[in-house]
């Protein structure tokens, strides 16, 4: 379906052609004309399928139609790169539009509090918002939400994850609860969200995409390594297998990962940073930037932190340890092979976690492709995705700098990735 099949005004269609948008998204086709009829709506899709334009661009029609003078939308996200990210499409899409927008949001100075307080009491016509820096503002008094006729939980699962729900509920309380329509997109429907659904949304449309399967492009393989391994093997991928990948992100599941991969690469010769909430808004942007431009080679982030980061170009993916889920899985490796391009994904598993990528293989009915490890590494461990008895015999410390090769035999249906 086209988006001029919307019937969309049309400084919106103007815009979204310079943005290069024709075909809409499965969420887009479905989502879209429900949120323009005025119902509530839960949606559960991945990201990277185009849930921001399904939100946005109806918000912005209606504002079109029917101007606010206070706060009109509030979009509440995760993290501040996703707010930011939300913002920035904002801009684009309302390009010959009247309509402001604001990303409010933690990690900044002085001036950005500032910035955003007056956006808030000027009543700016779509507030983007991490959950914990709106509350800190709608405490001092100043915030008018008493005209918001649209609010929208995107990510709605990672921010009850993250312990946002009491601030969610509380976010609730200070709008209207006639004449709102309220929107929830979420990439899982745990009972936890549902429940949510039911206190905020009155009479909801459903959209349920399921869990999507990895892009066709994607050139998925598996590394079964001990612990140990996993640097050795990382800095093989980068220097000896795939040197001629230029755009690369690692992602590890533990923050206090992020800055030991990061030392590591950089010791190797492989020029790399990361992206932490240690680091302050400022140089998170000068991170993300940098790797934009390619001054960077590796980006190494956790799944959290990686929220919004909408990077043209990747050309391979590393999981450095298992990701929690399927859903997780789907979204770290898409960000490789975007727009029928192609691009590779490793995933390196030791034995704790073959009972996790098990299921995640059952999910996206597909069996990965495992890869053998250069002799010099020592013995990987065998397929066993049986659950790893606690206090038992421990094969963390096995393979190179392990000391230890008589364990496990070799995977004999290993195949080398090429």
């Amino acid at each position: 379906m086209r988006f001029d099949e919307f019937n969309l005004d049309a400084a919106i269609i103007e815009a979204i052609s310079y943005m290069n948008f024709t075909e809409a998204t499965p969420v887009q086709e479905q989502a879209i004309p429900a949120i323009l009829s005025g119902r509530d709506l839960i949606a559960c899709a991945q990201t990277g399928t185009g849930k921001t334009a399904a939100f946005v661009l109806p918000v912005l029609n209606s504002l079109v139609q029917h101007p606010n003078d206070g706060v009109d939308t509030v979009i509440i996200v995760p993290t501040r790169e996703l707010a930011i990210q939300i913002d920035q499409q904002i801009q684009g899409f309302s390009y010959f539009l009247n309509i402001g927008s604001q990303a409010i949001y933690g990690g900044g100075d002085a001036v950005t509090y500032a910035e955003q307080e007056r956006a808030l009491k000027e009543g700016r016509d779509i507030i983007v918002a991490t959950p914990g820096r709106l509350i800190s503002h709608l405490a001092q008094g100043y915030v008018n939400f008493k005209a918001v006729r649209h609010l929208i939980l995107d990510e709605a699962d990672k921010m009850l994850d993250m312990g946002f729900l009491e601030d969610i509920e509380k976010i609730v309380t200070y709008m209207p609860t006639e004449g709102r329509q309220t929107l929830m997109f979420s990439a899982t429907m745990p009972e936890k969200i549902r429940t949510l659904a039911r206190k905020i949304l009155k009479n909801p449309a459903e959209i349920d995409l399921g869990i999507a399967k990895p892009a066709a492009g994607v050139n998925q393989s598996v590394a079964l390594c001990y612990d140990p391994q996993k640097n050795p093997l990382l800095i093989h991928i980068l220097k000896e297998l795939k040197p001629e990948m230029k755009s690369v992100i690692v992602f590890t599941s533990a923050k206090l990962k992020v800055n030991e991969i990061v030392q590591t690469l950089r010791r190797s010769g492989v020029k790399a940073a990361g992206l932490s909430s240690v680091l302050s808004q400022e140089q998170r942007e000068e991170v993300l930037m940098q790797f934009k431009a390619h001054r960077l080679r590796v980006l190494v982030a956790t799944d959290i932190m990686s929220r919004g980061i909408d990077i043209k170009g990747i050309d391979l993916v590393i999981n450095y340890d298992a990701p929690h889920d399927a859903e997780d899985y789907v979204h770290r490796i898409g960000r490789t092979a975007r727009a029928g391009s192609e691009g590779d994904a490793i995933t390196l598993i030791n034995p704790r976690d073959m009972e996790r990528f098990a299921n995640i293989e059952k999910l996206i009915e597909q069996e990965v492709p495992r890869m053998t490890l250069p002799q010099e590494m020592g013995e990987q461990p065998a397929w066993n995705p049986a659950p790893q008895r606690k206090g038992g015999r421990n094969n963390h410390n096995r393979g190179r700098n392990g000391g230890r090769h008589h364990g496990n035999r070799p995977n004999r249906s290993s195949h080398t990735h090429h």
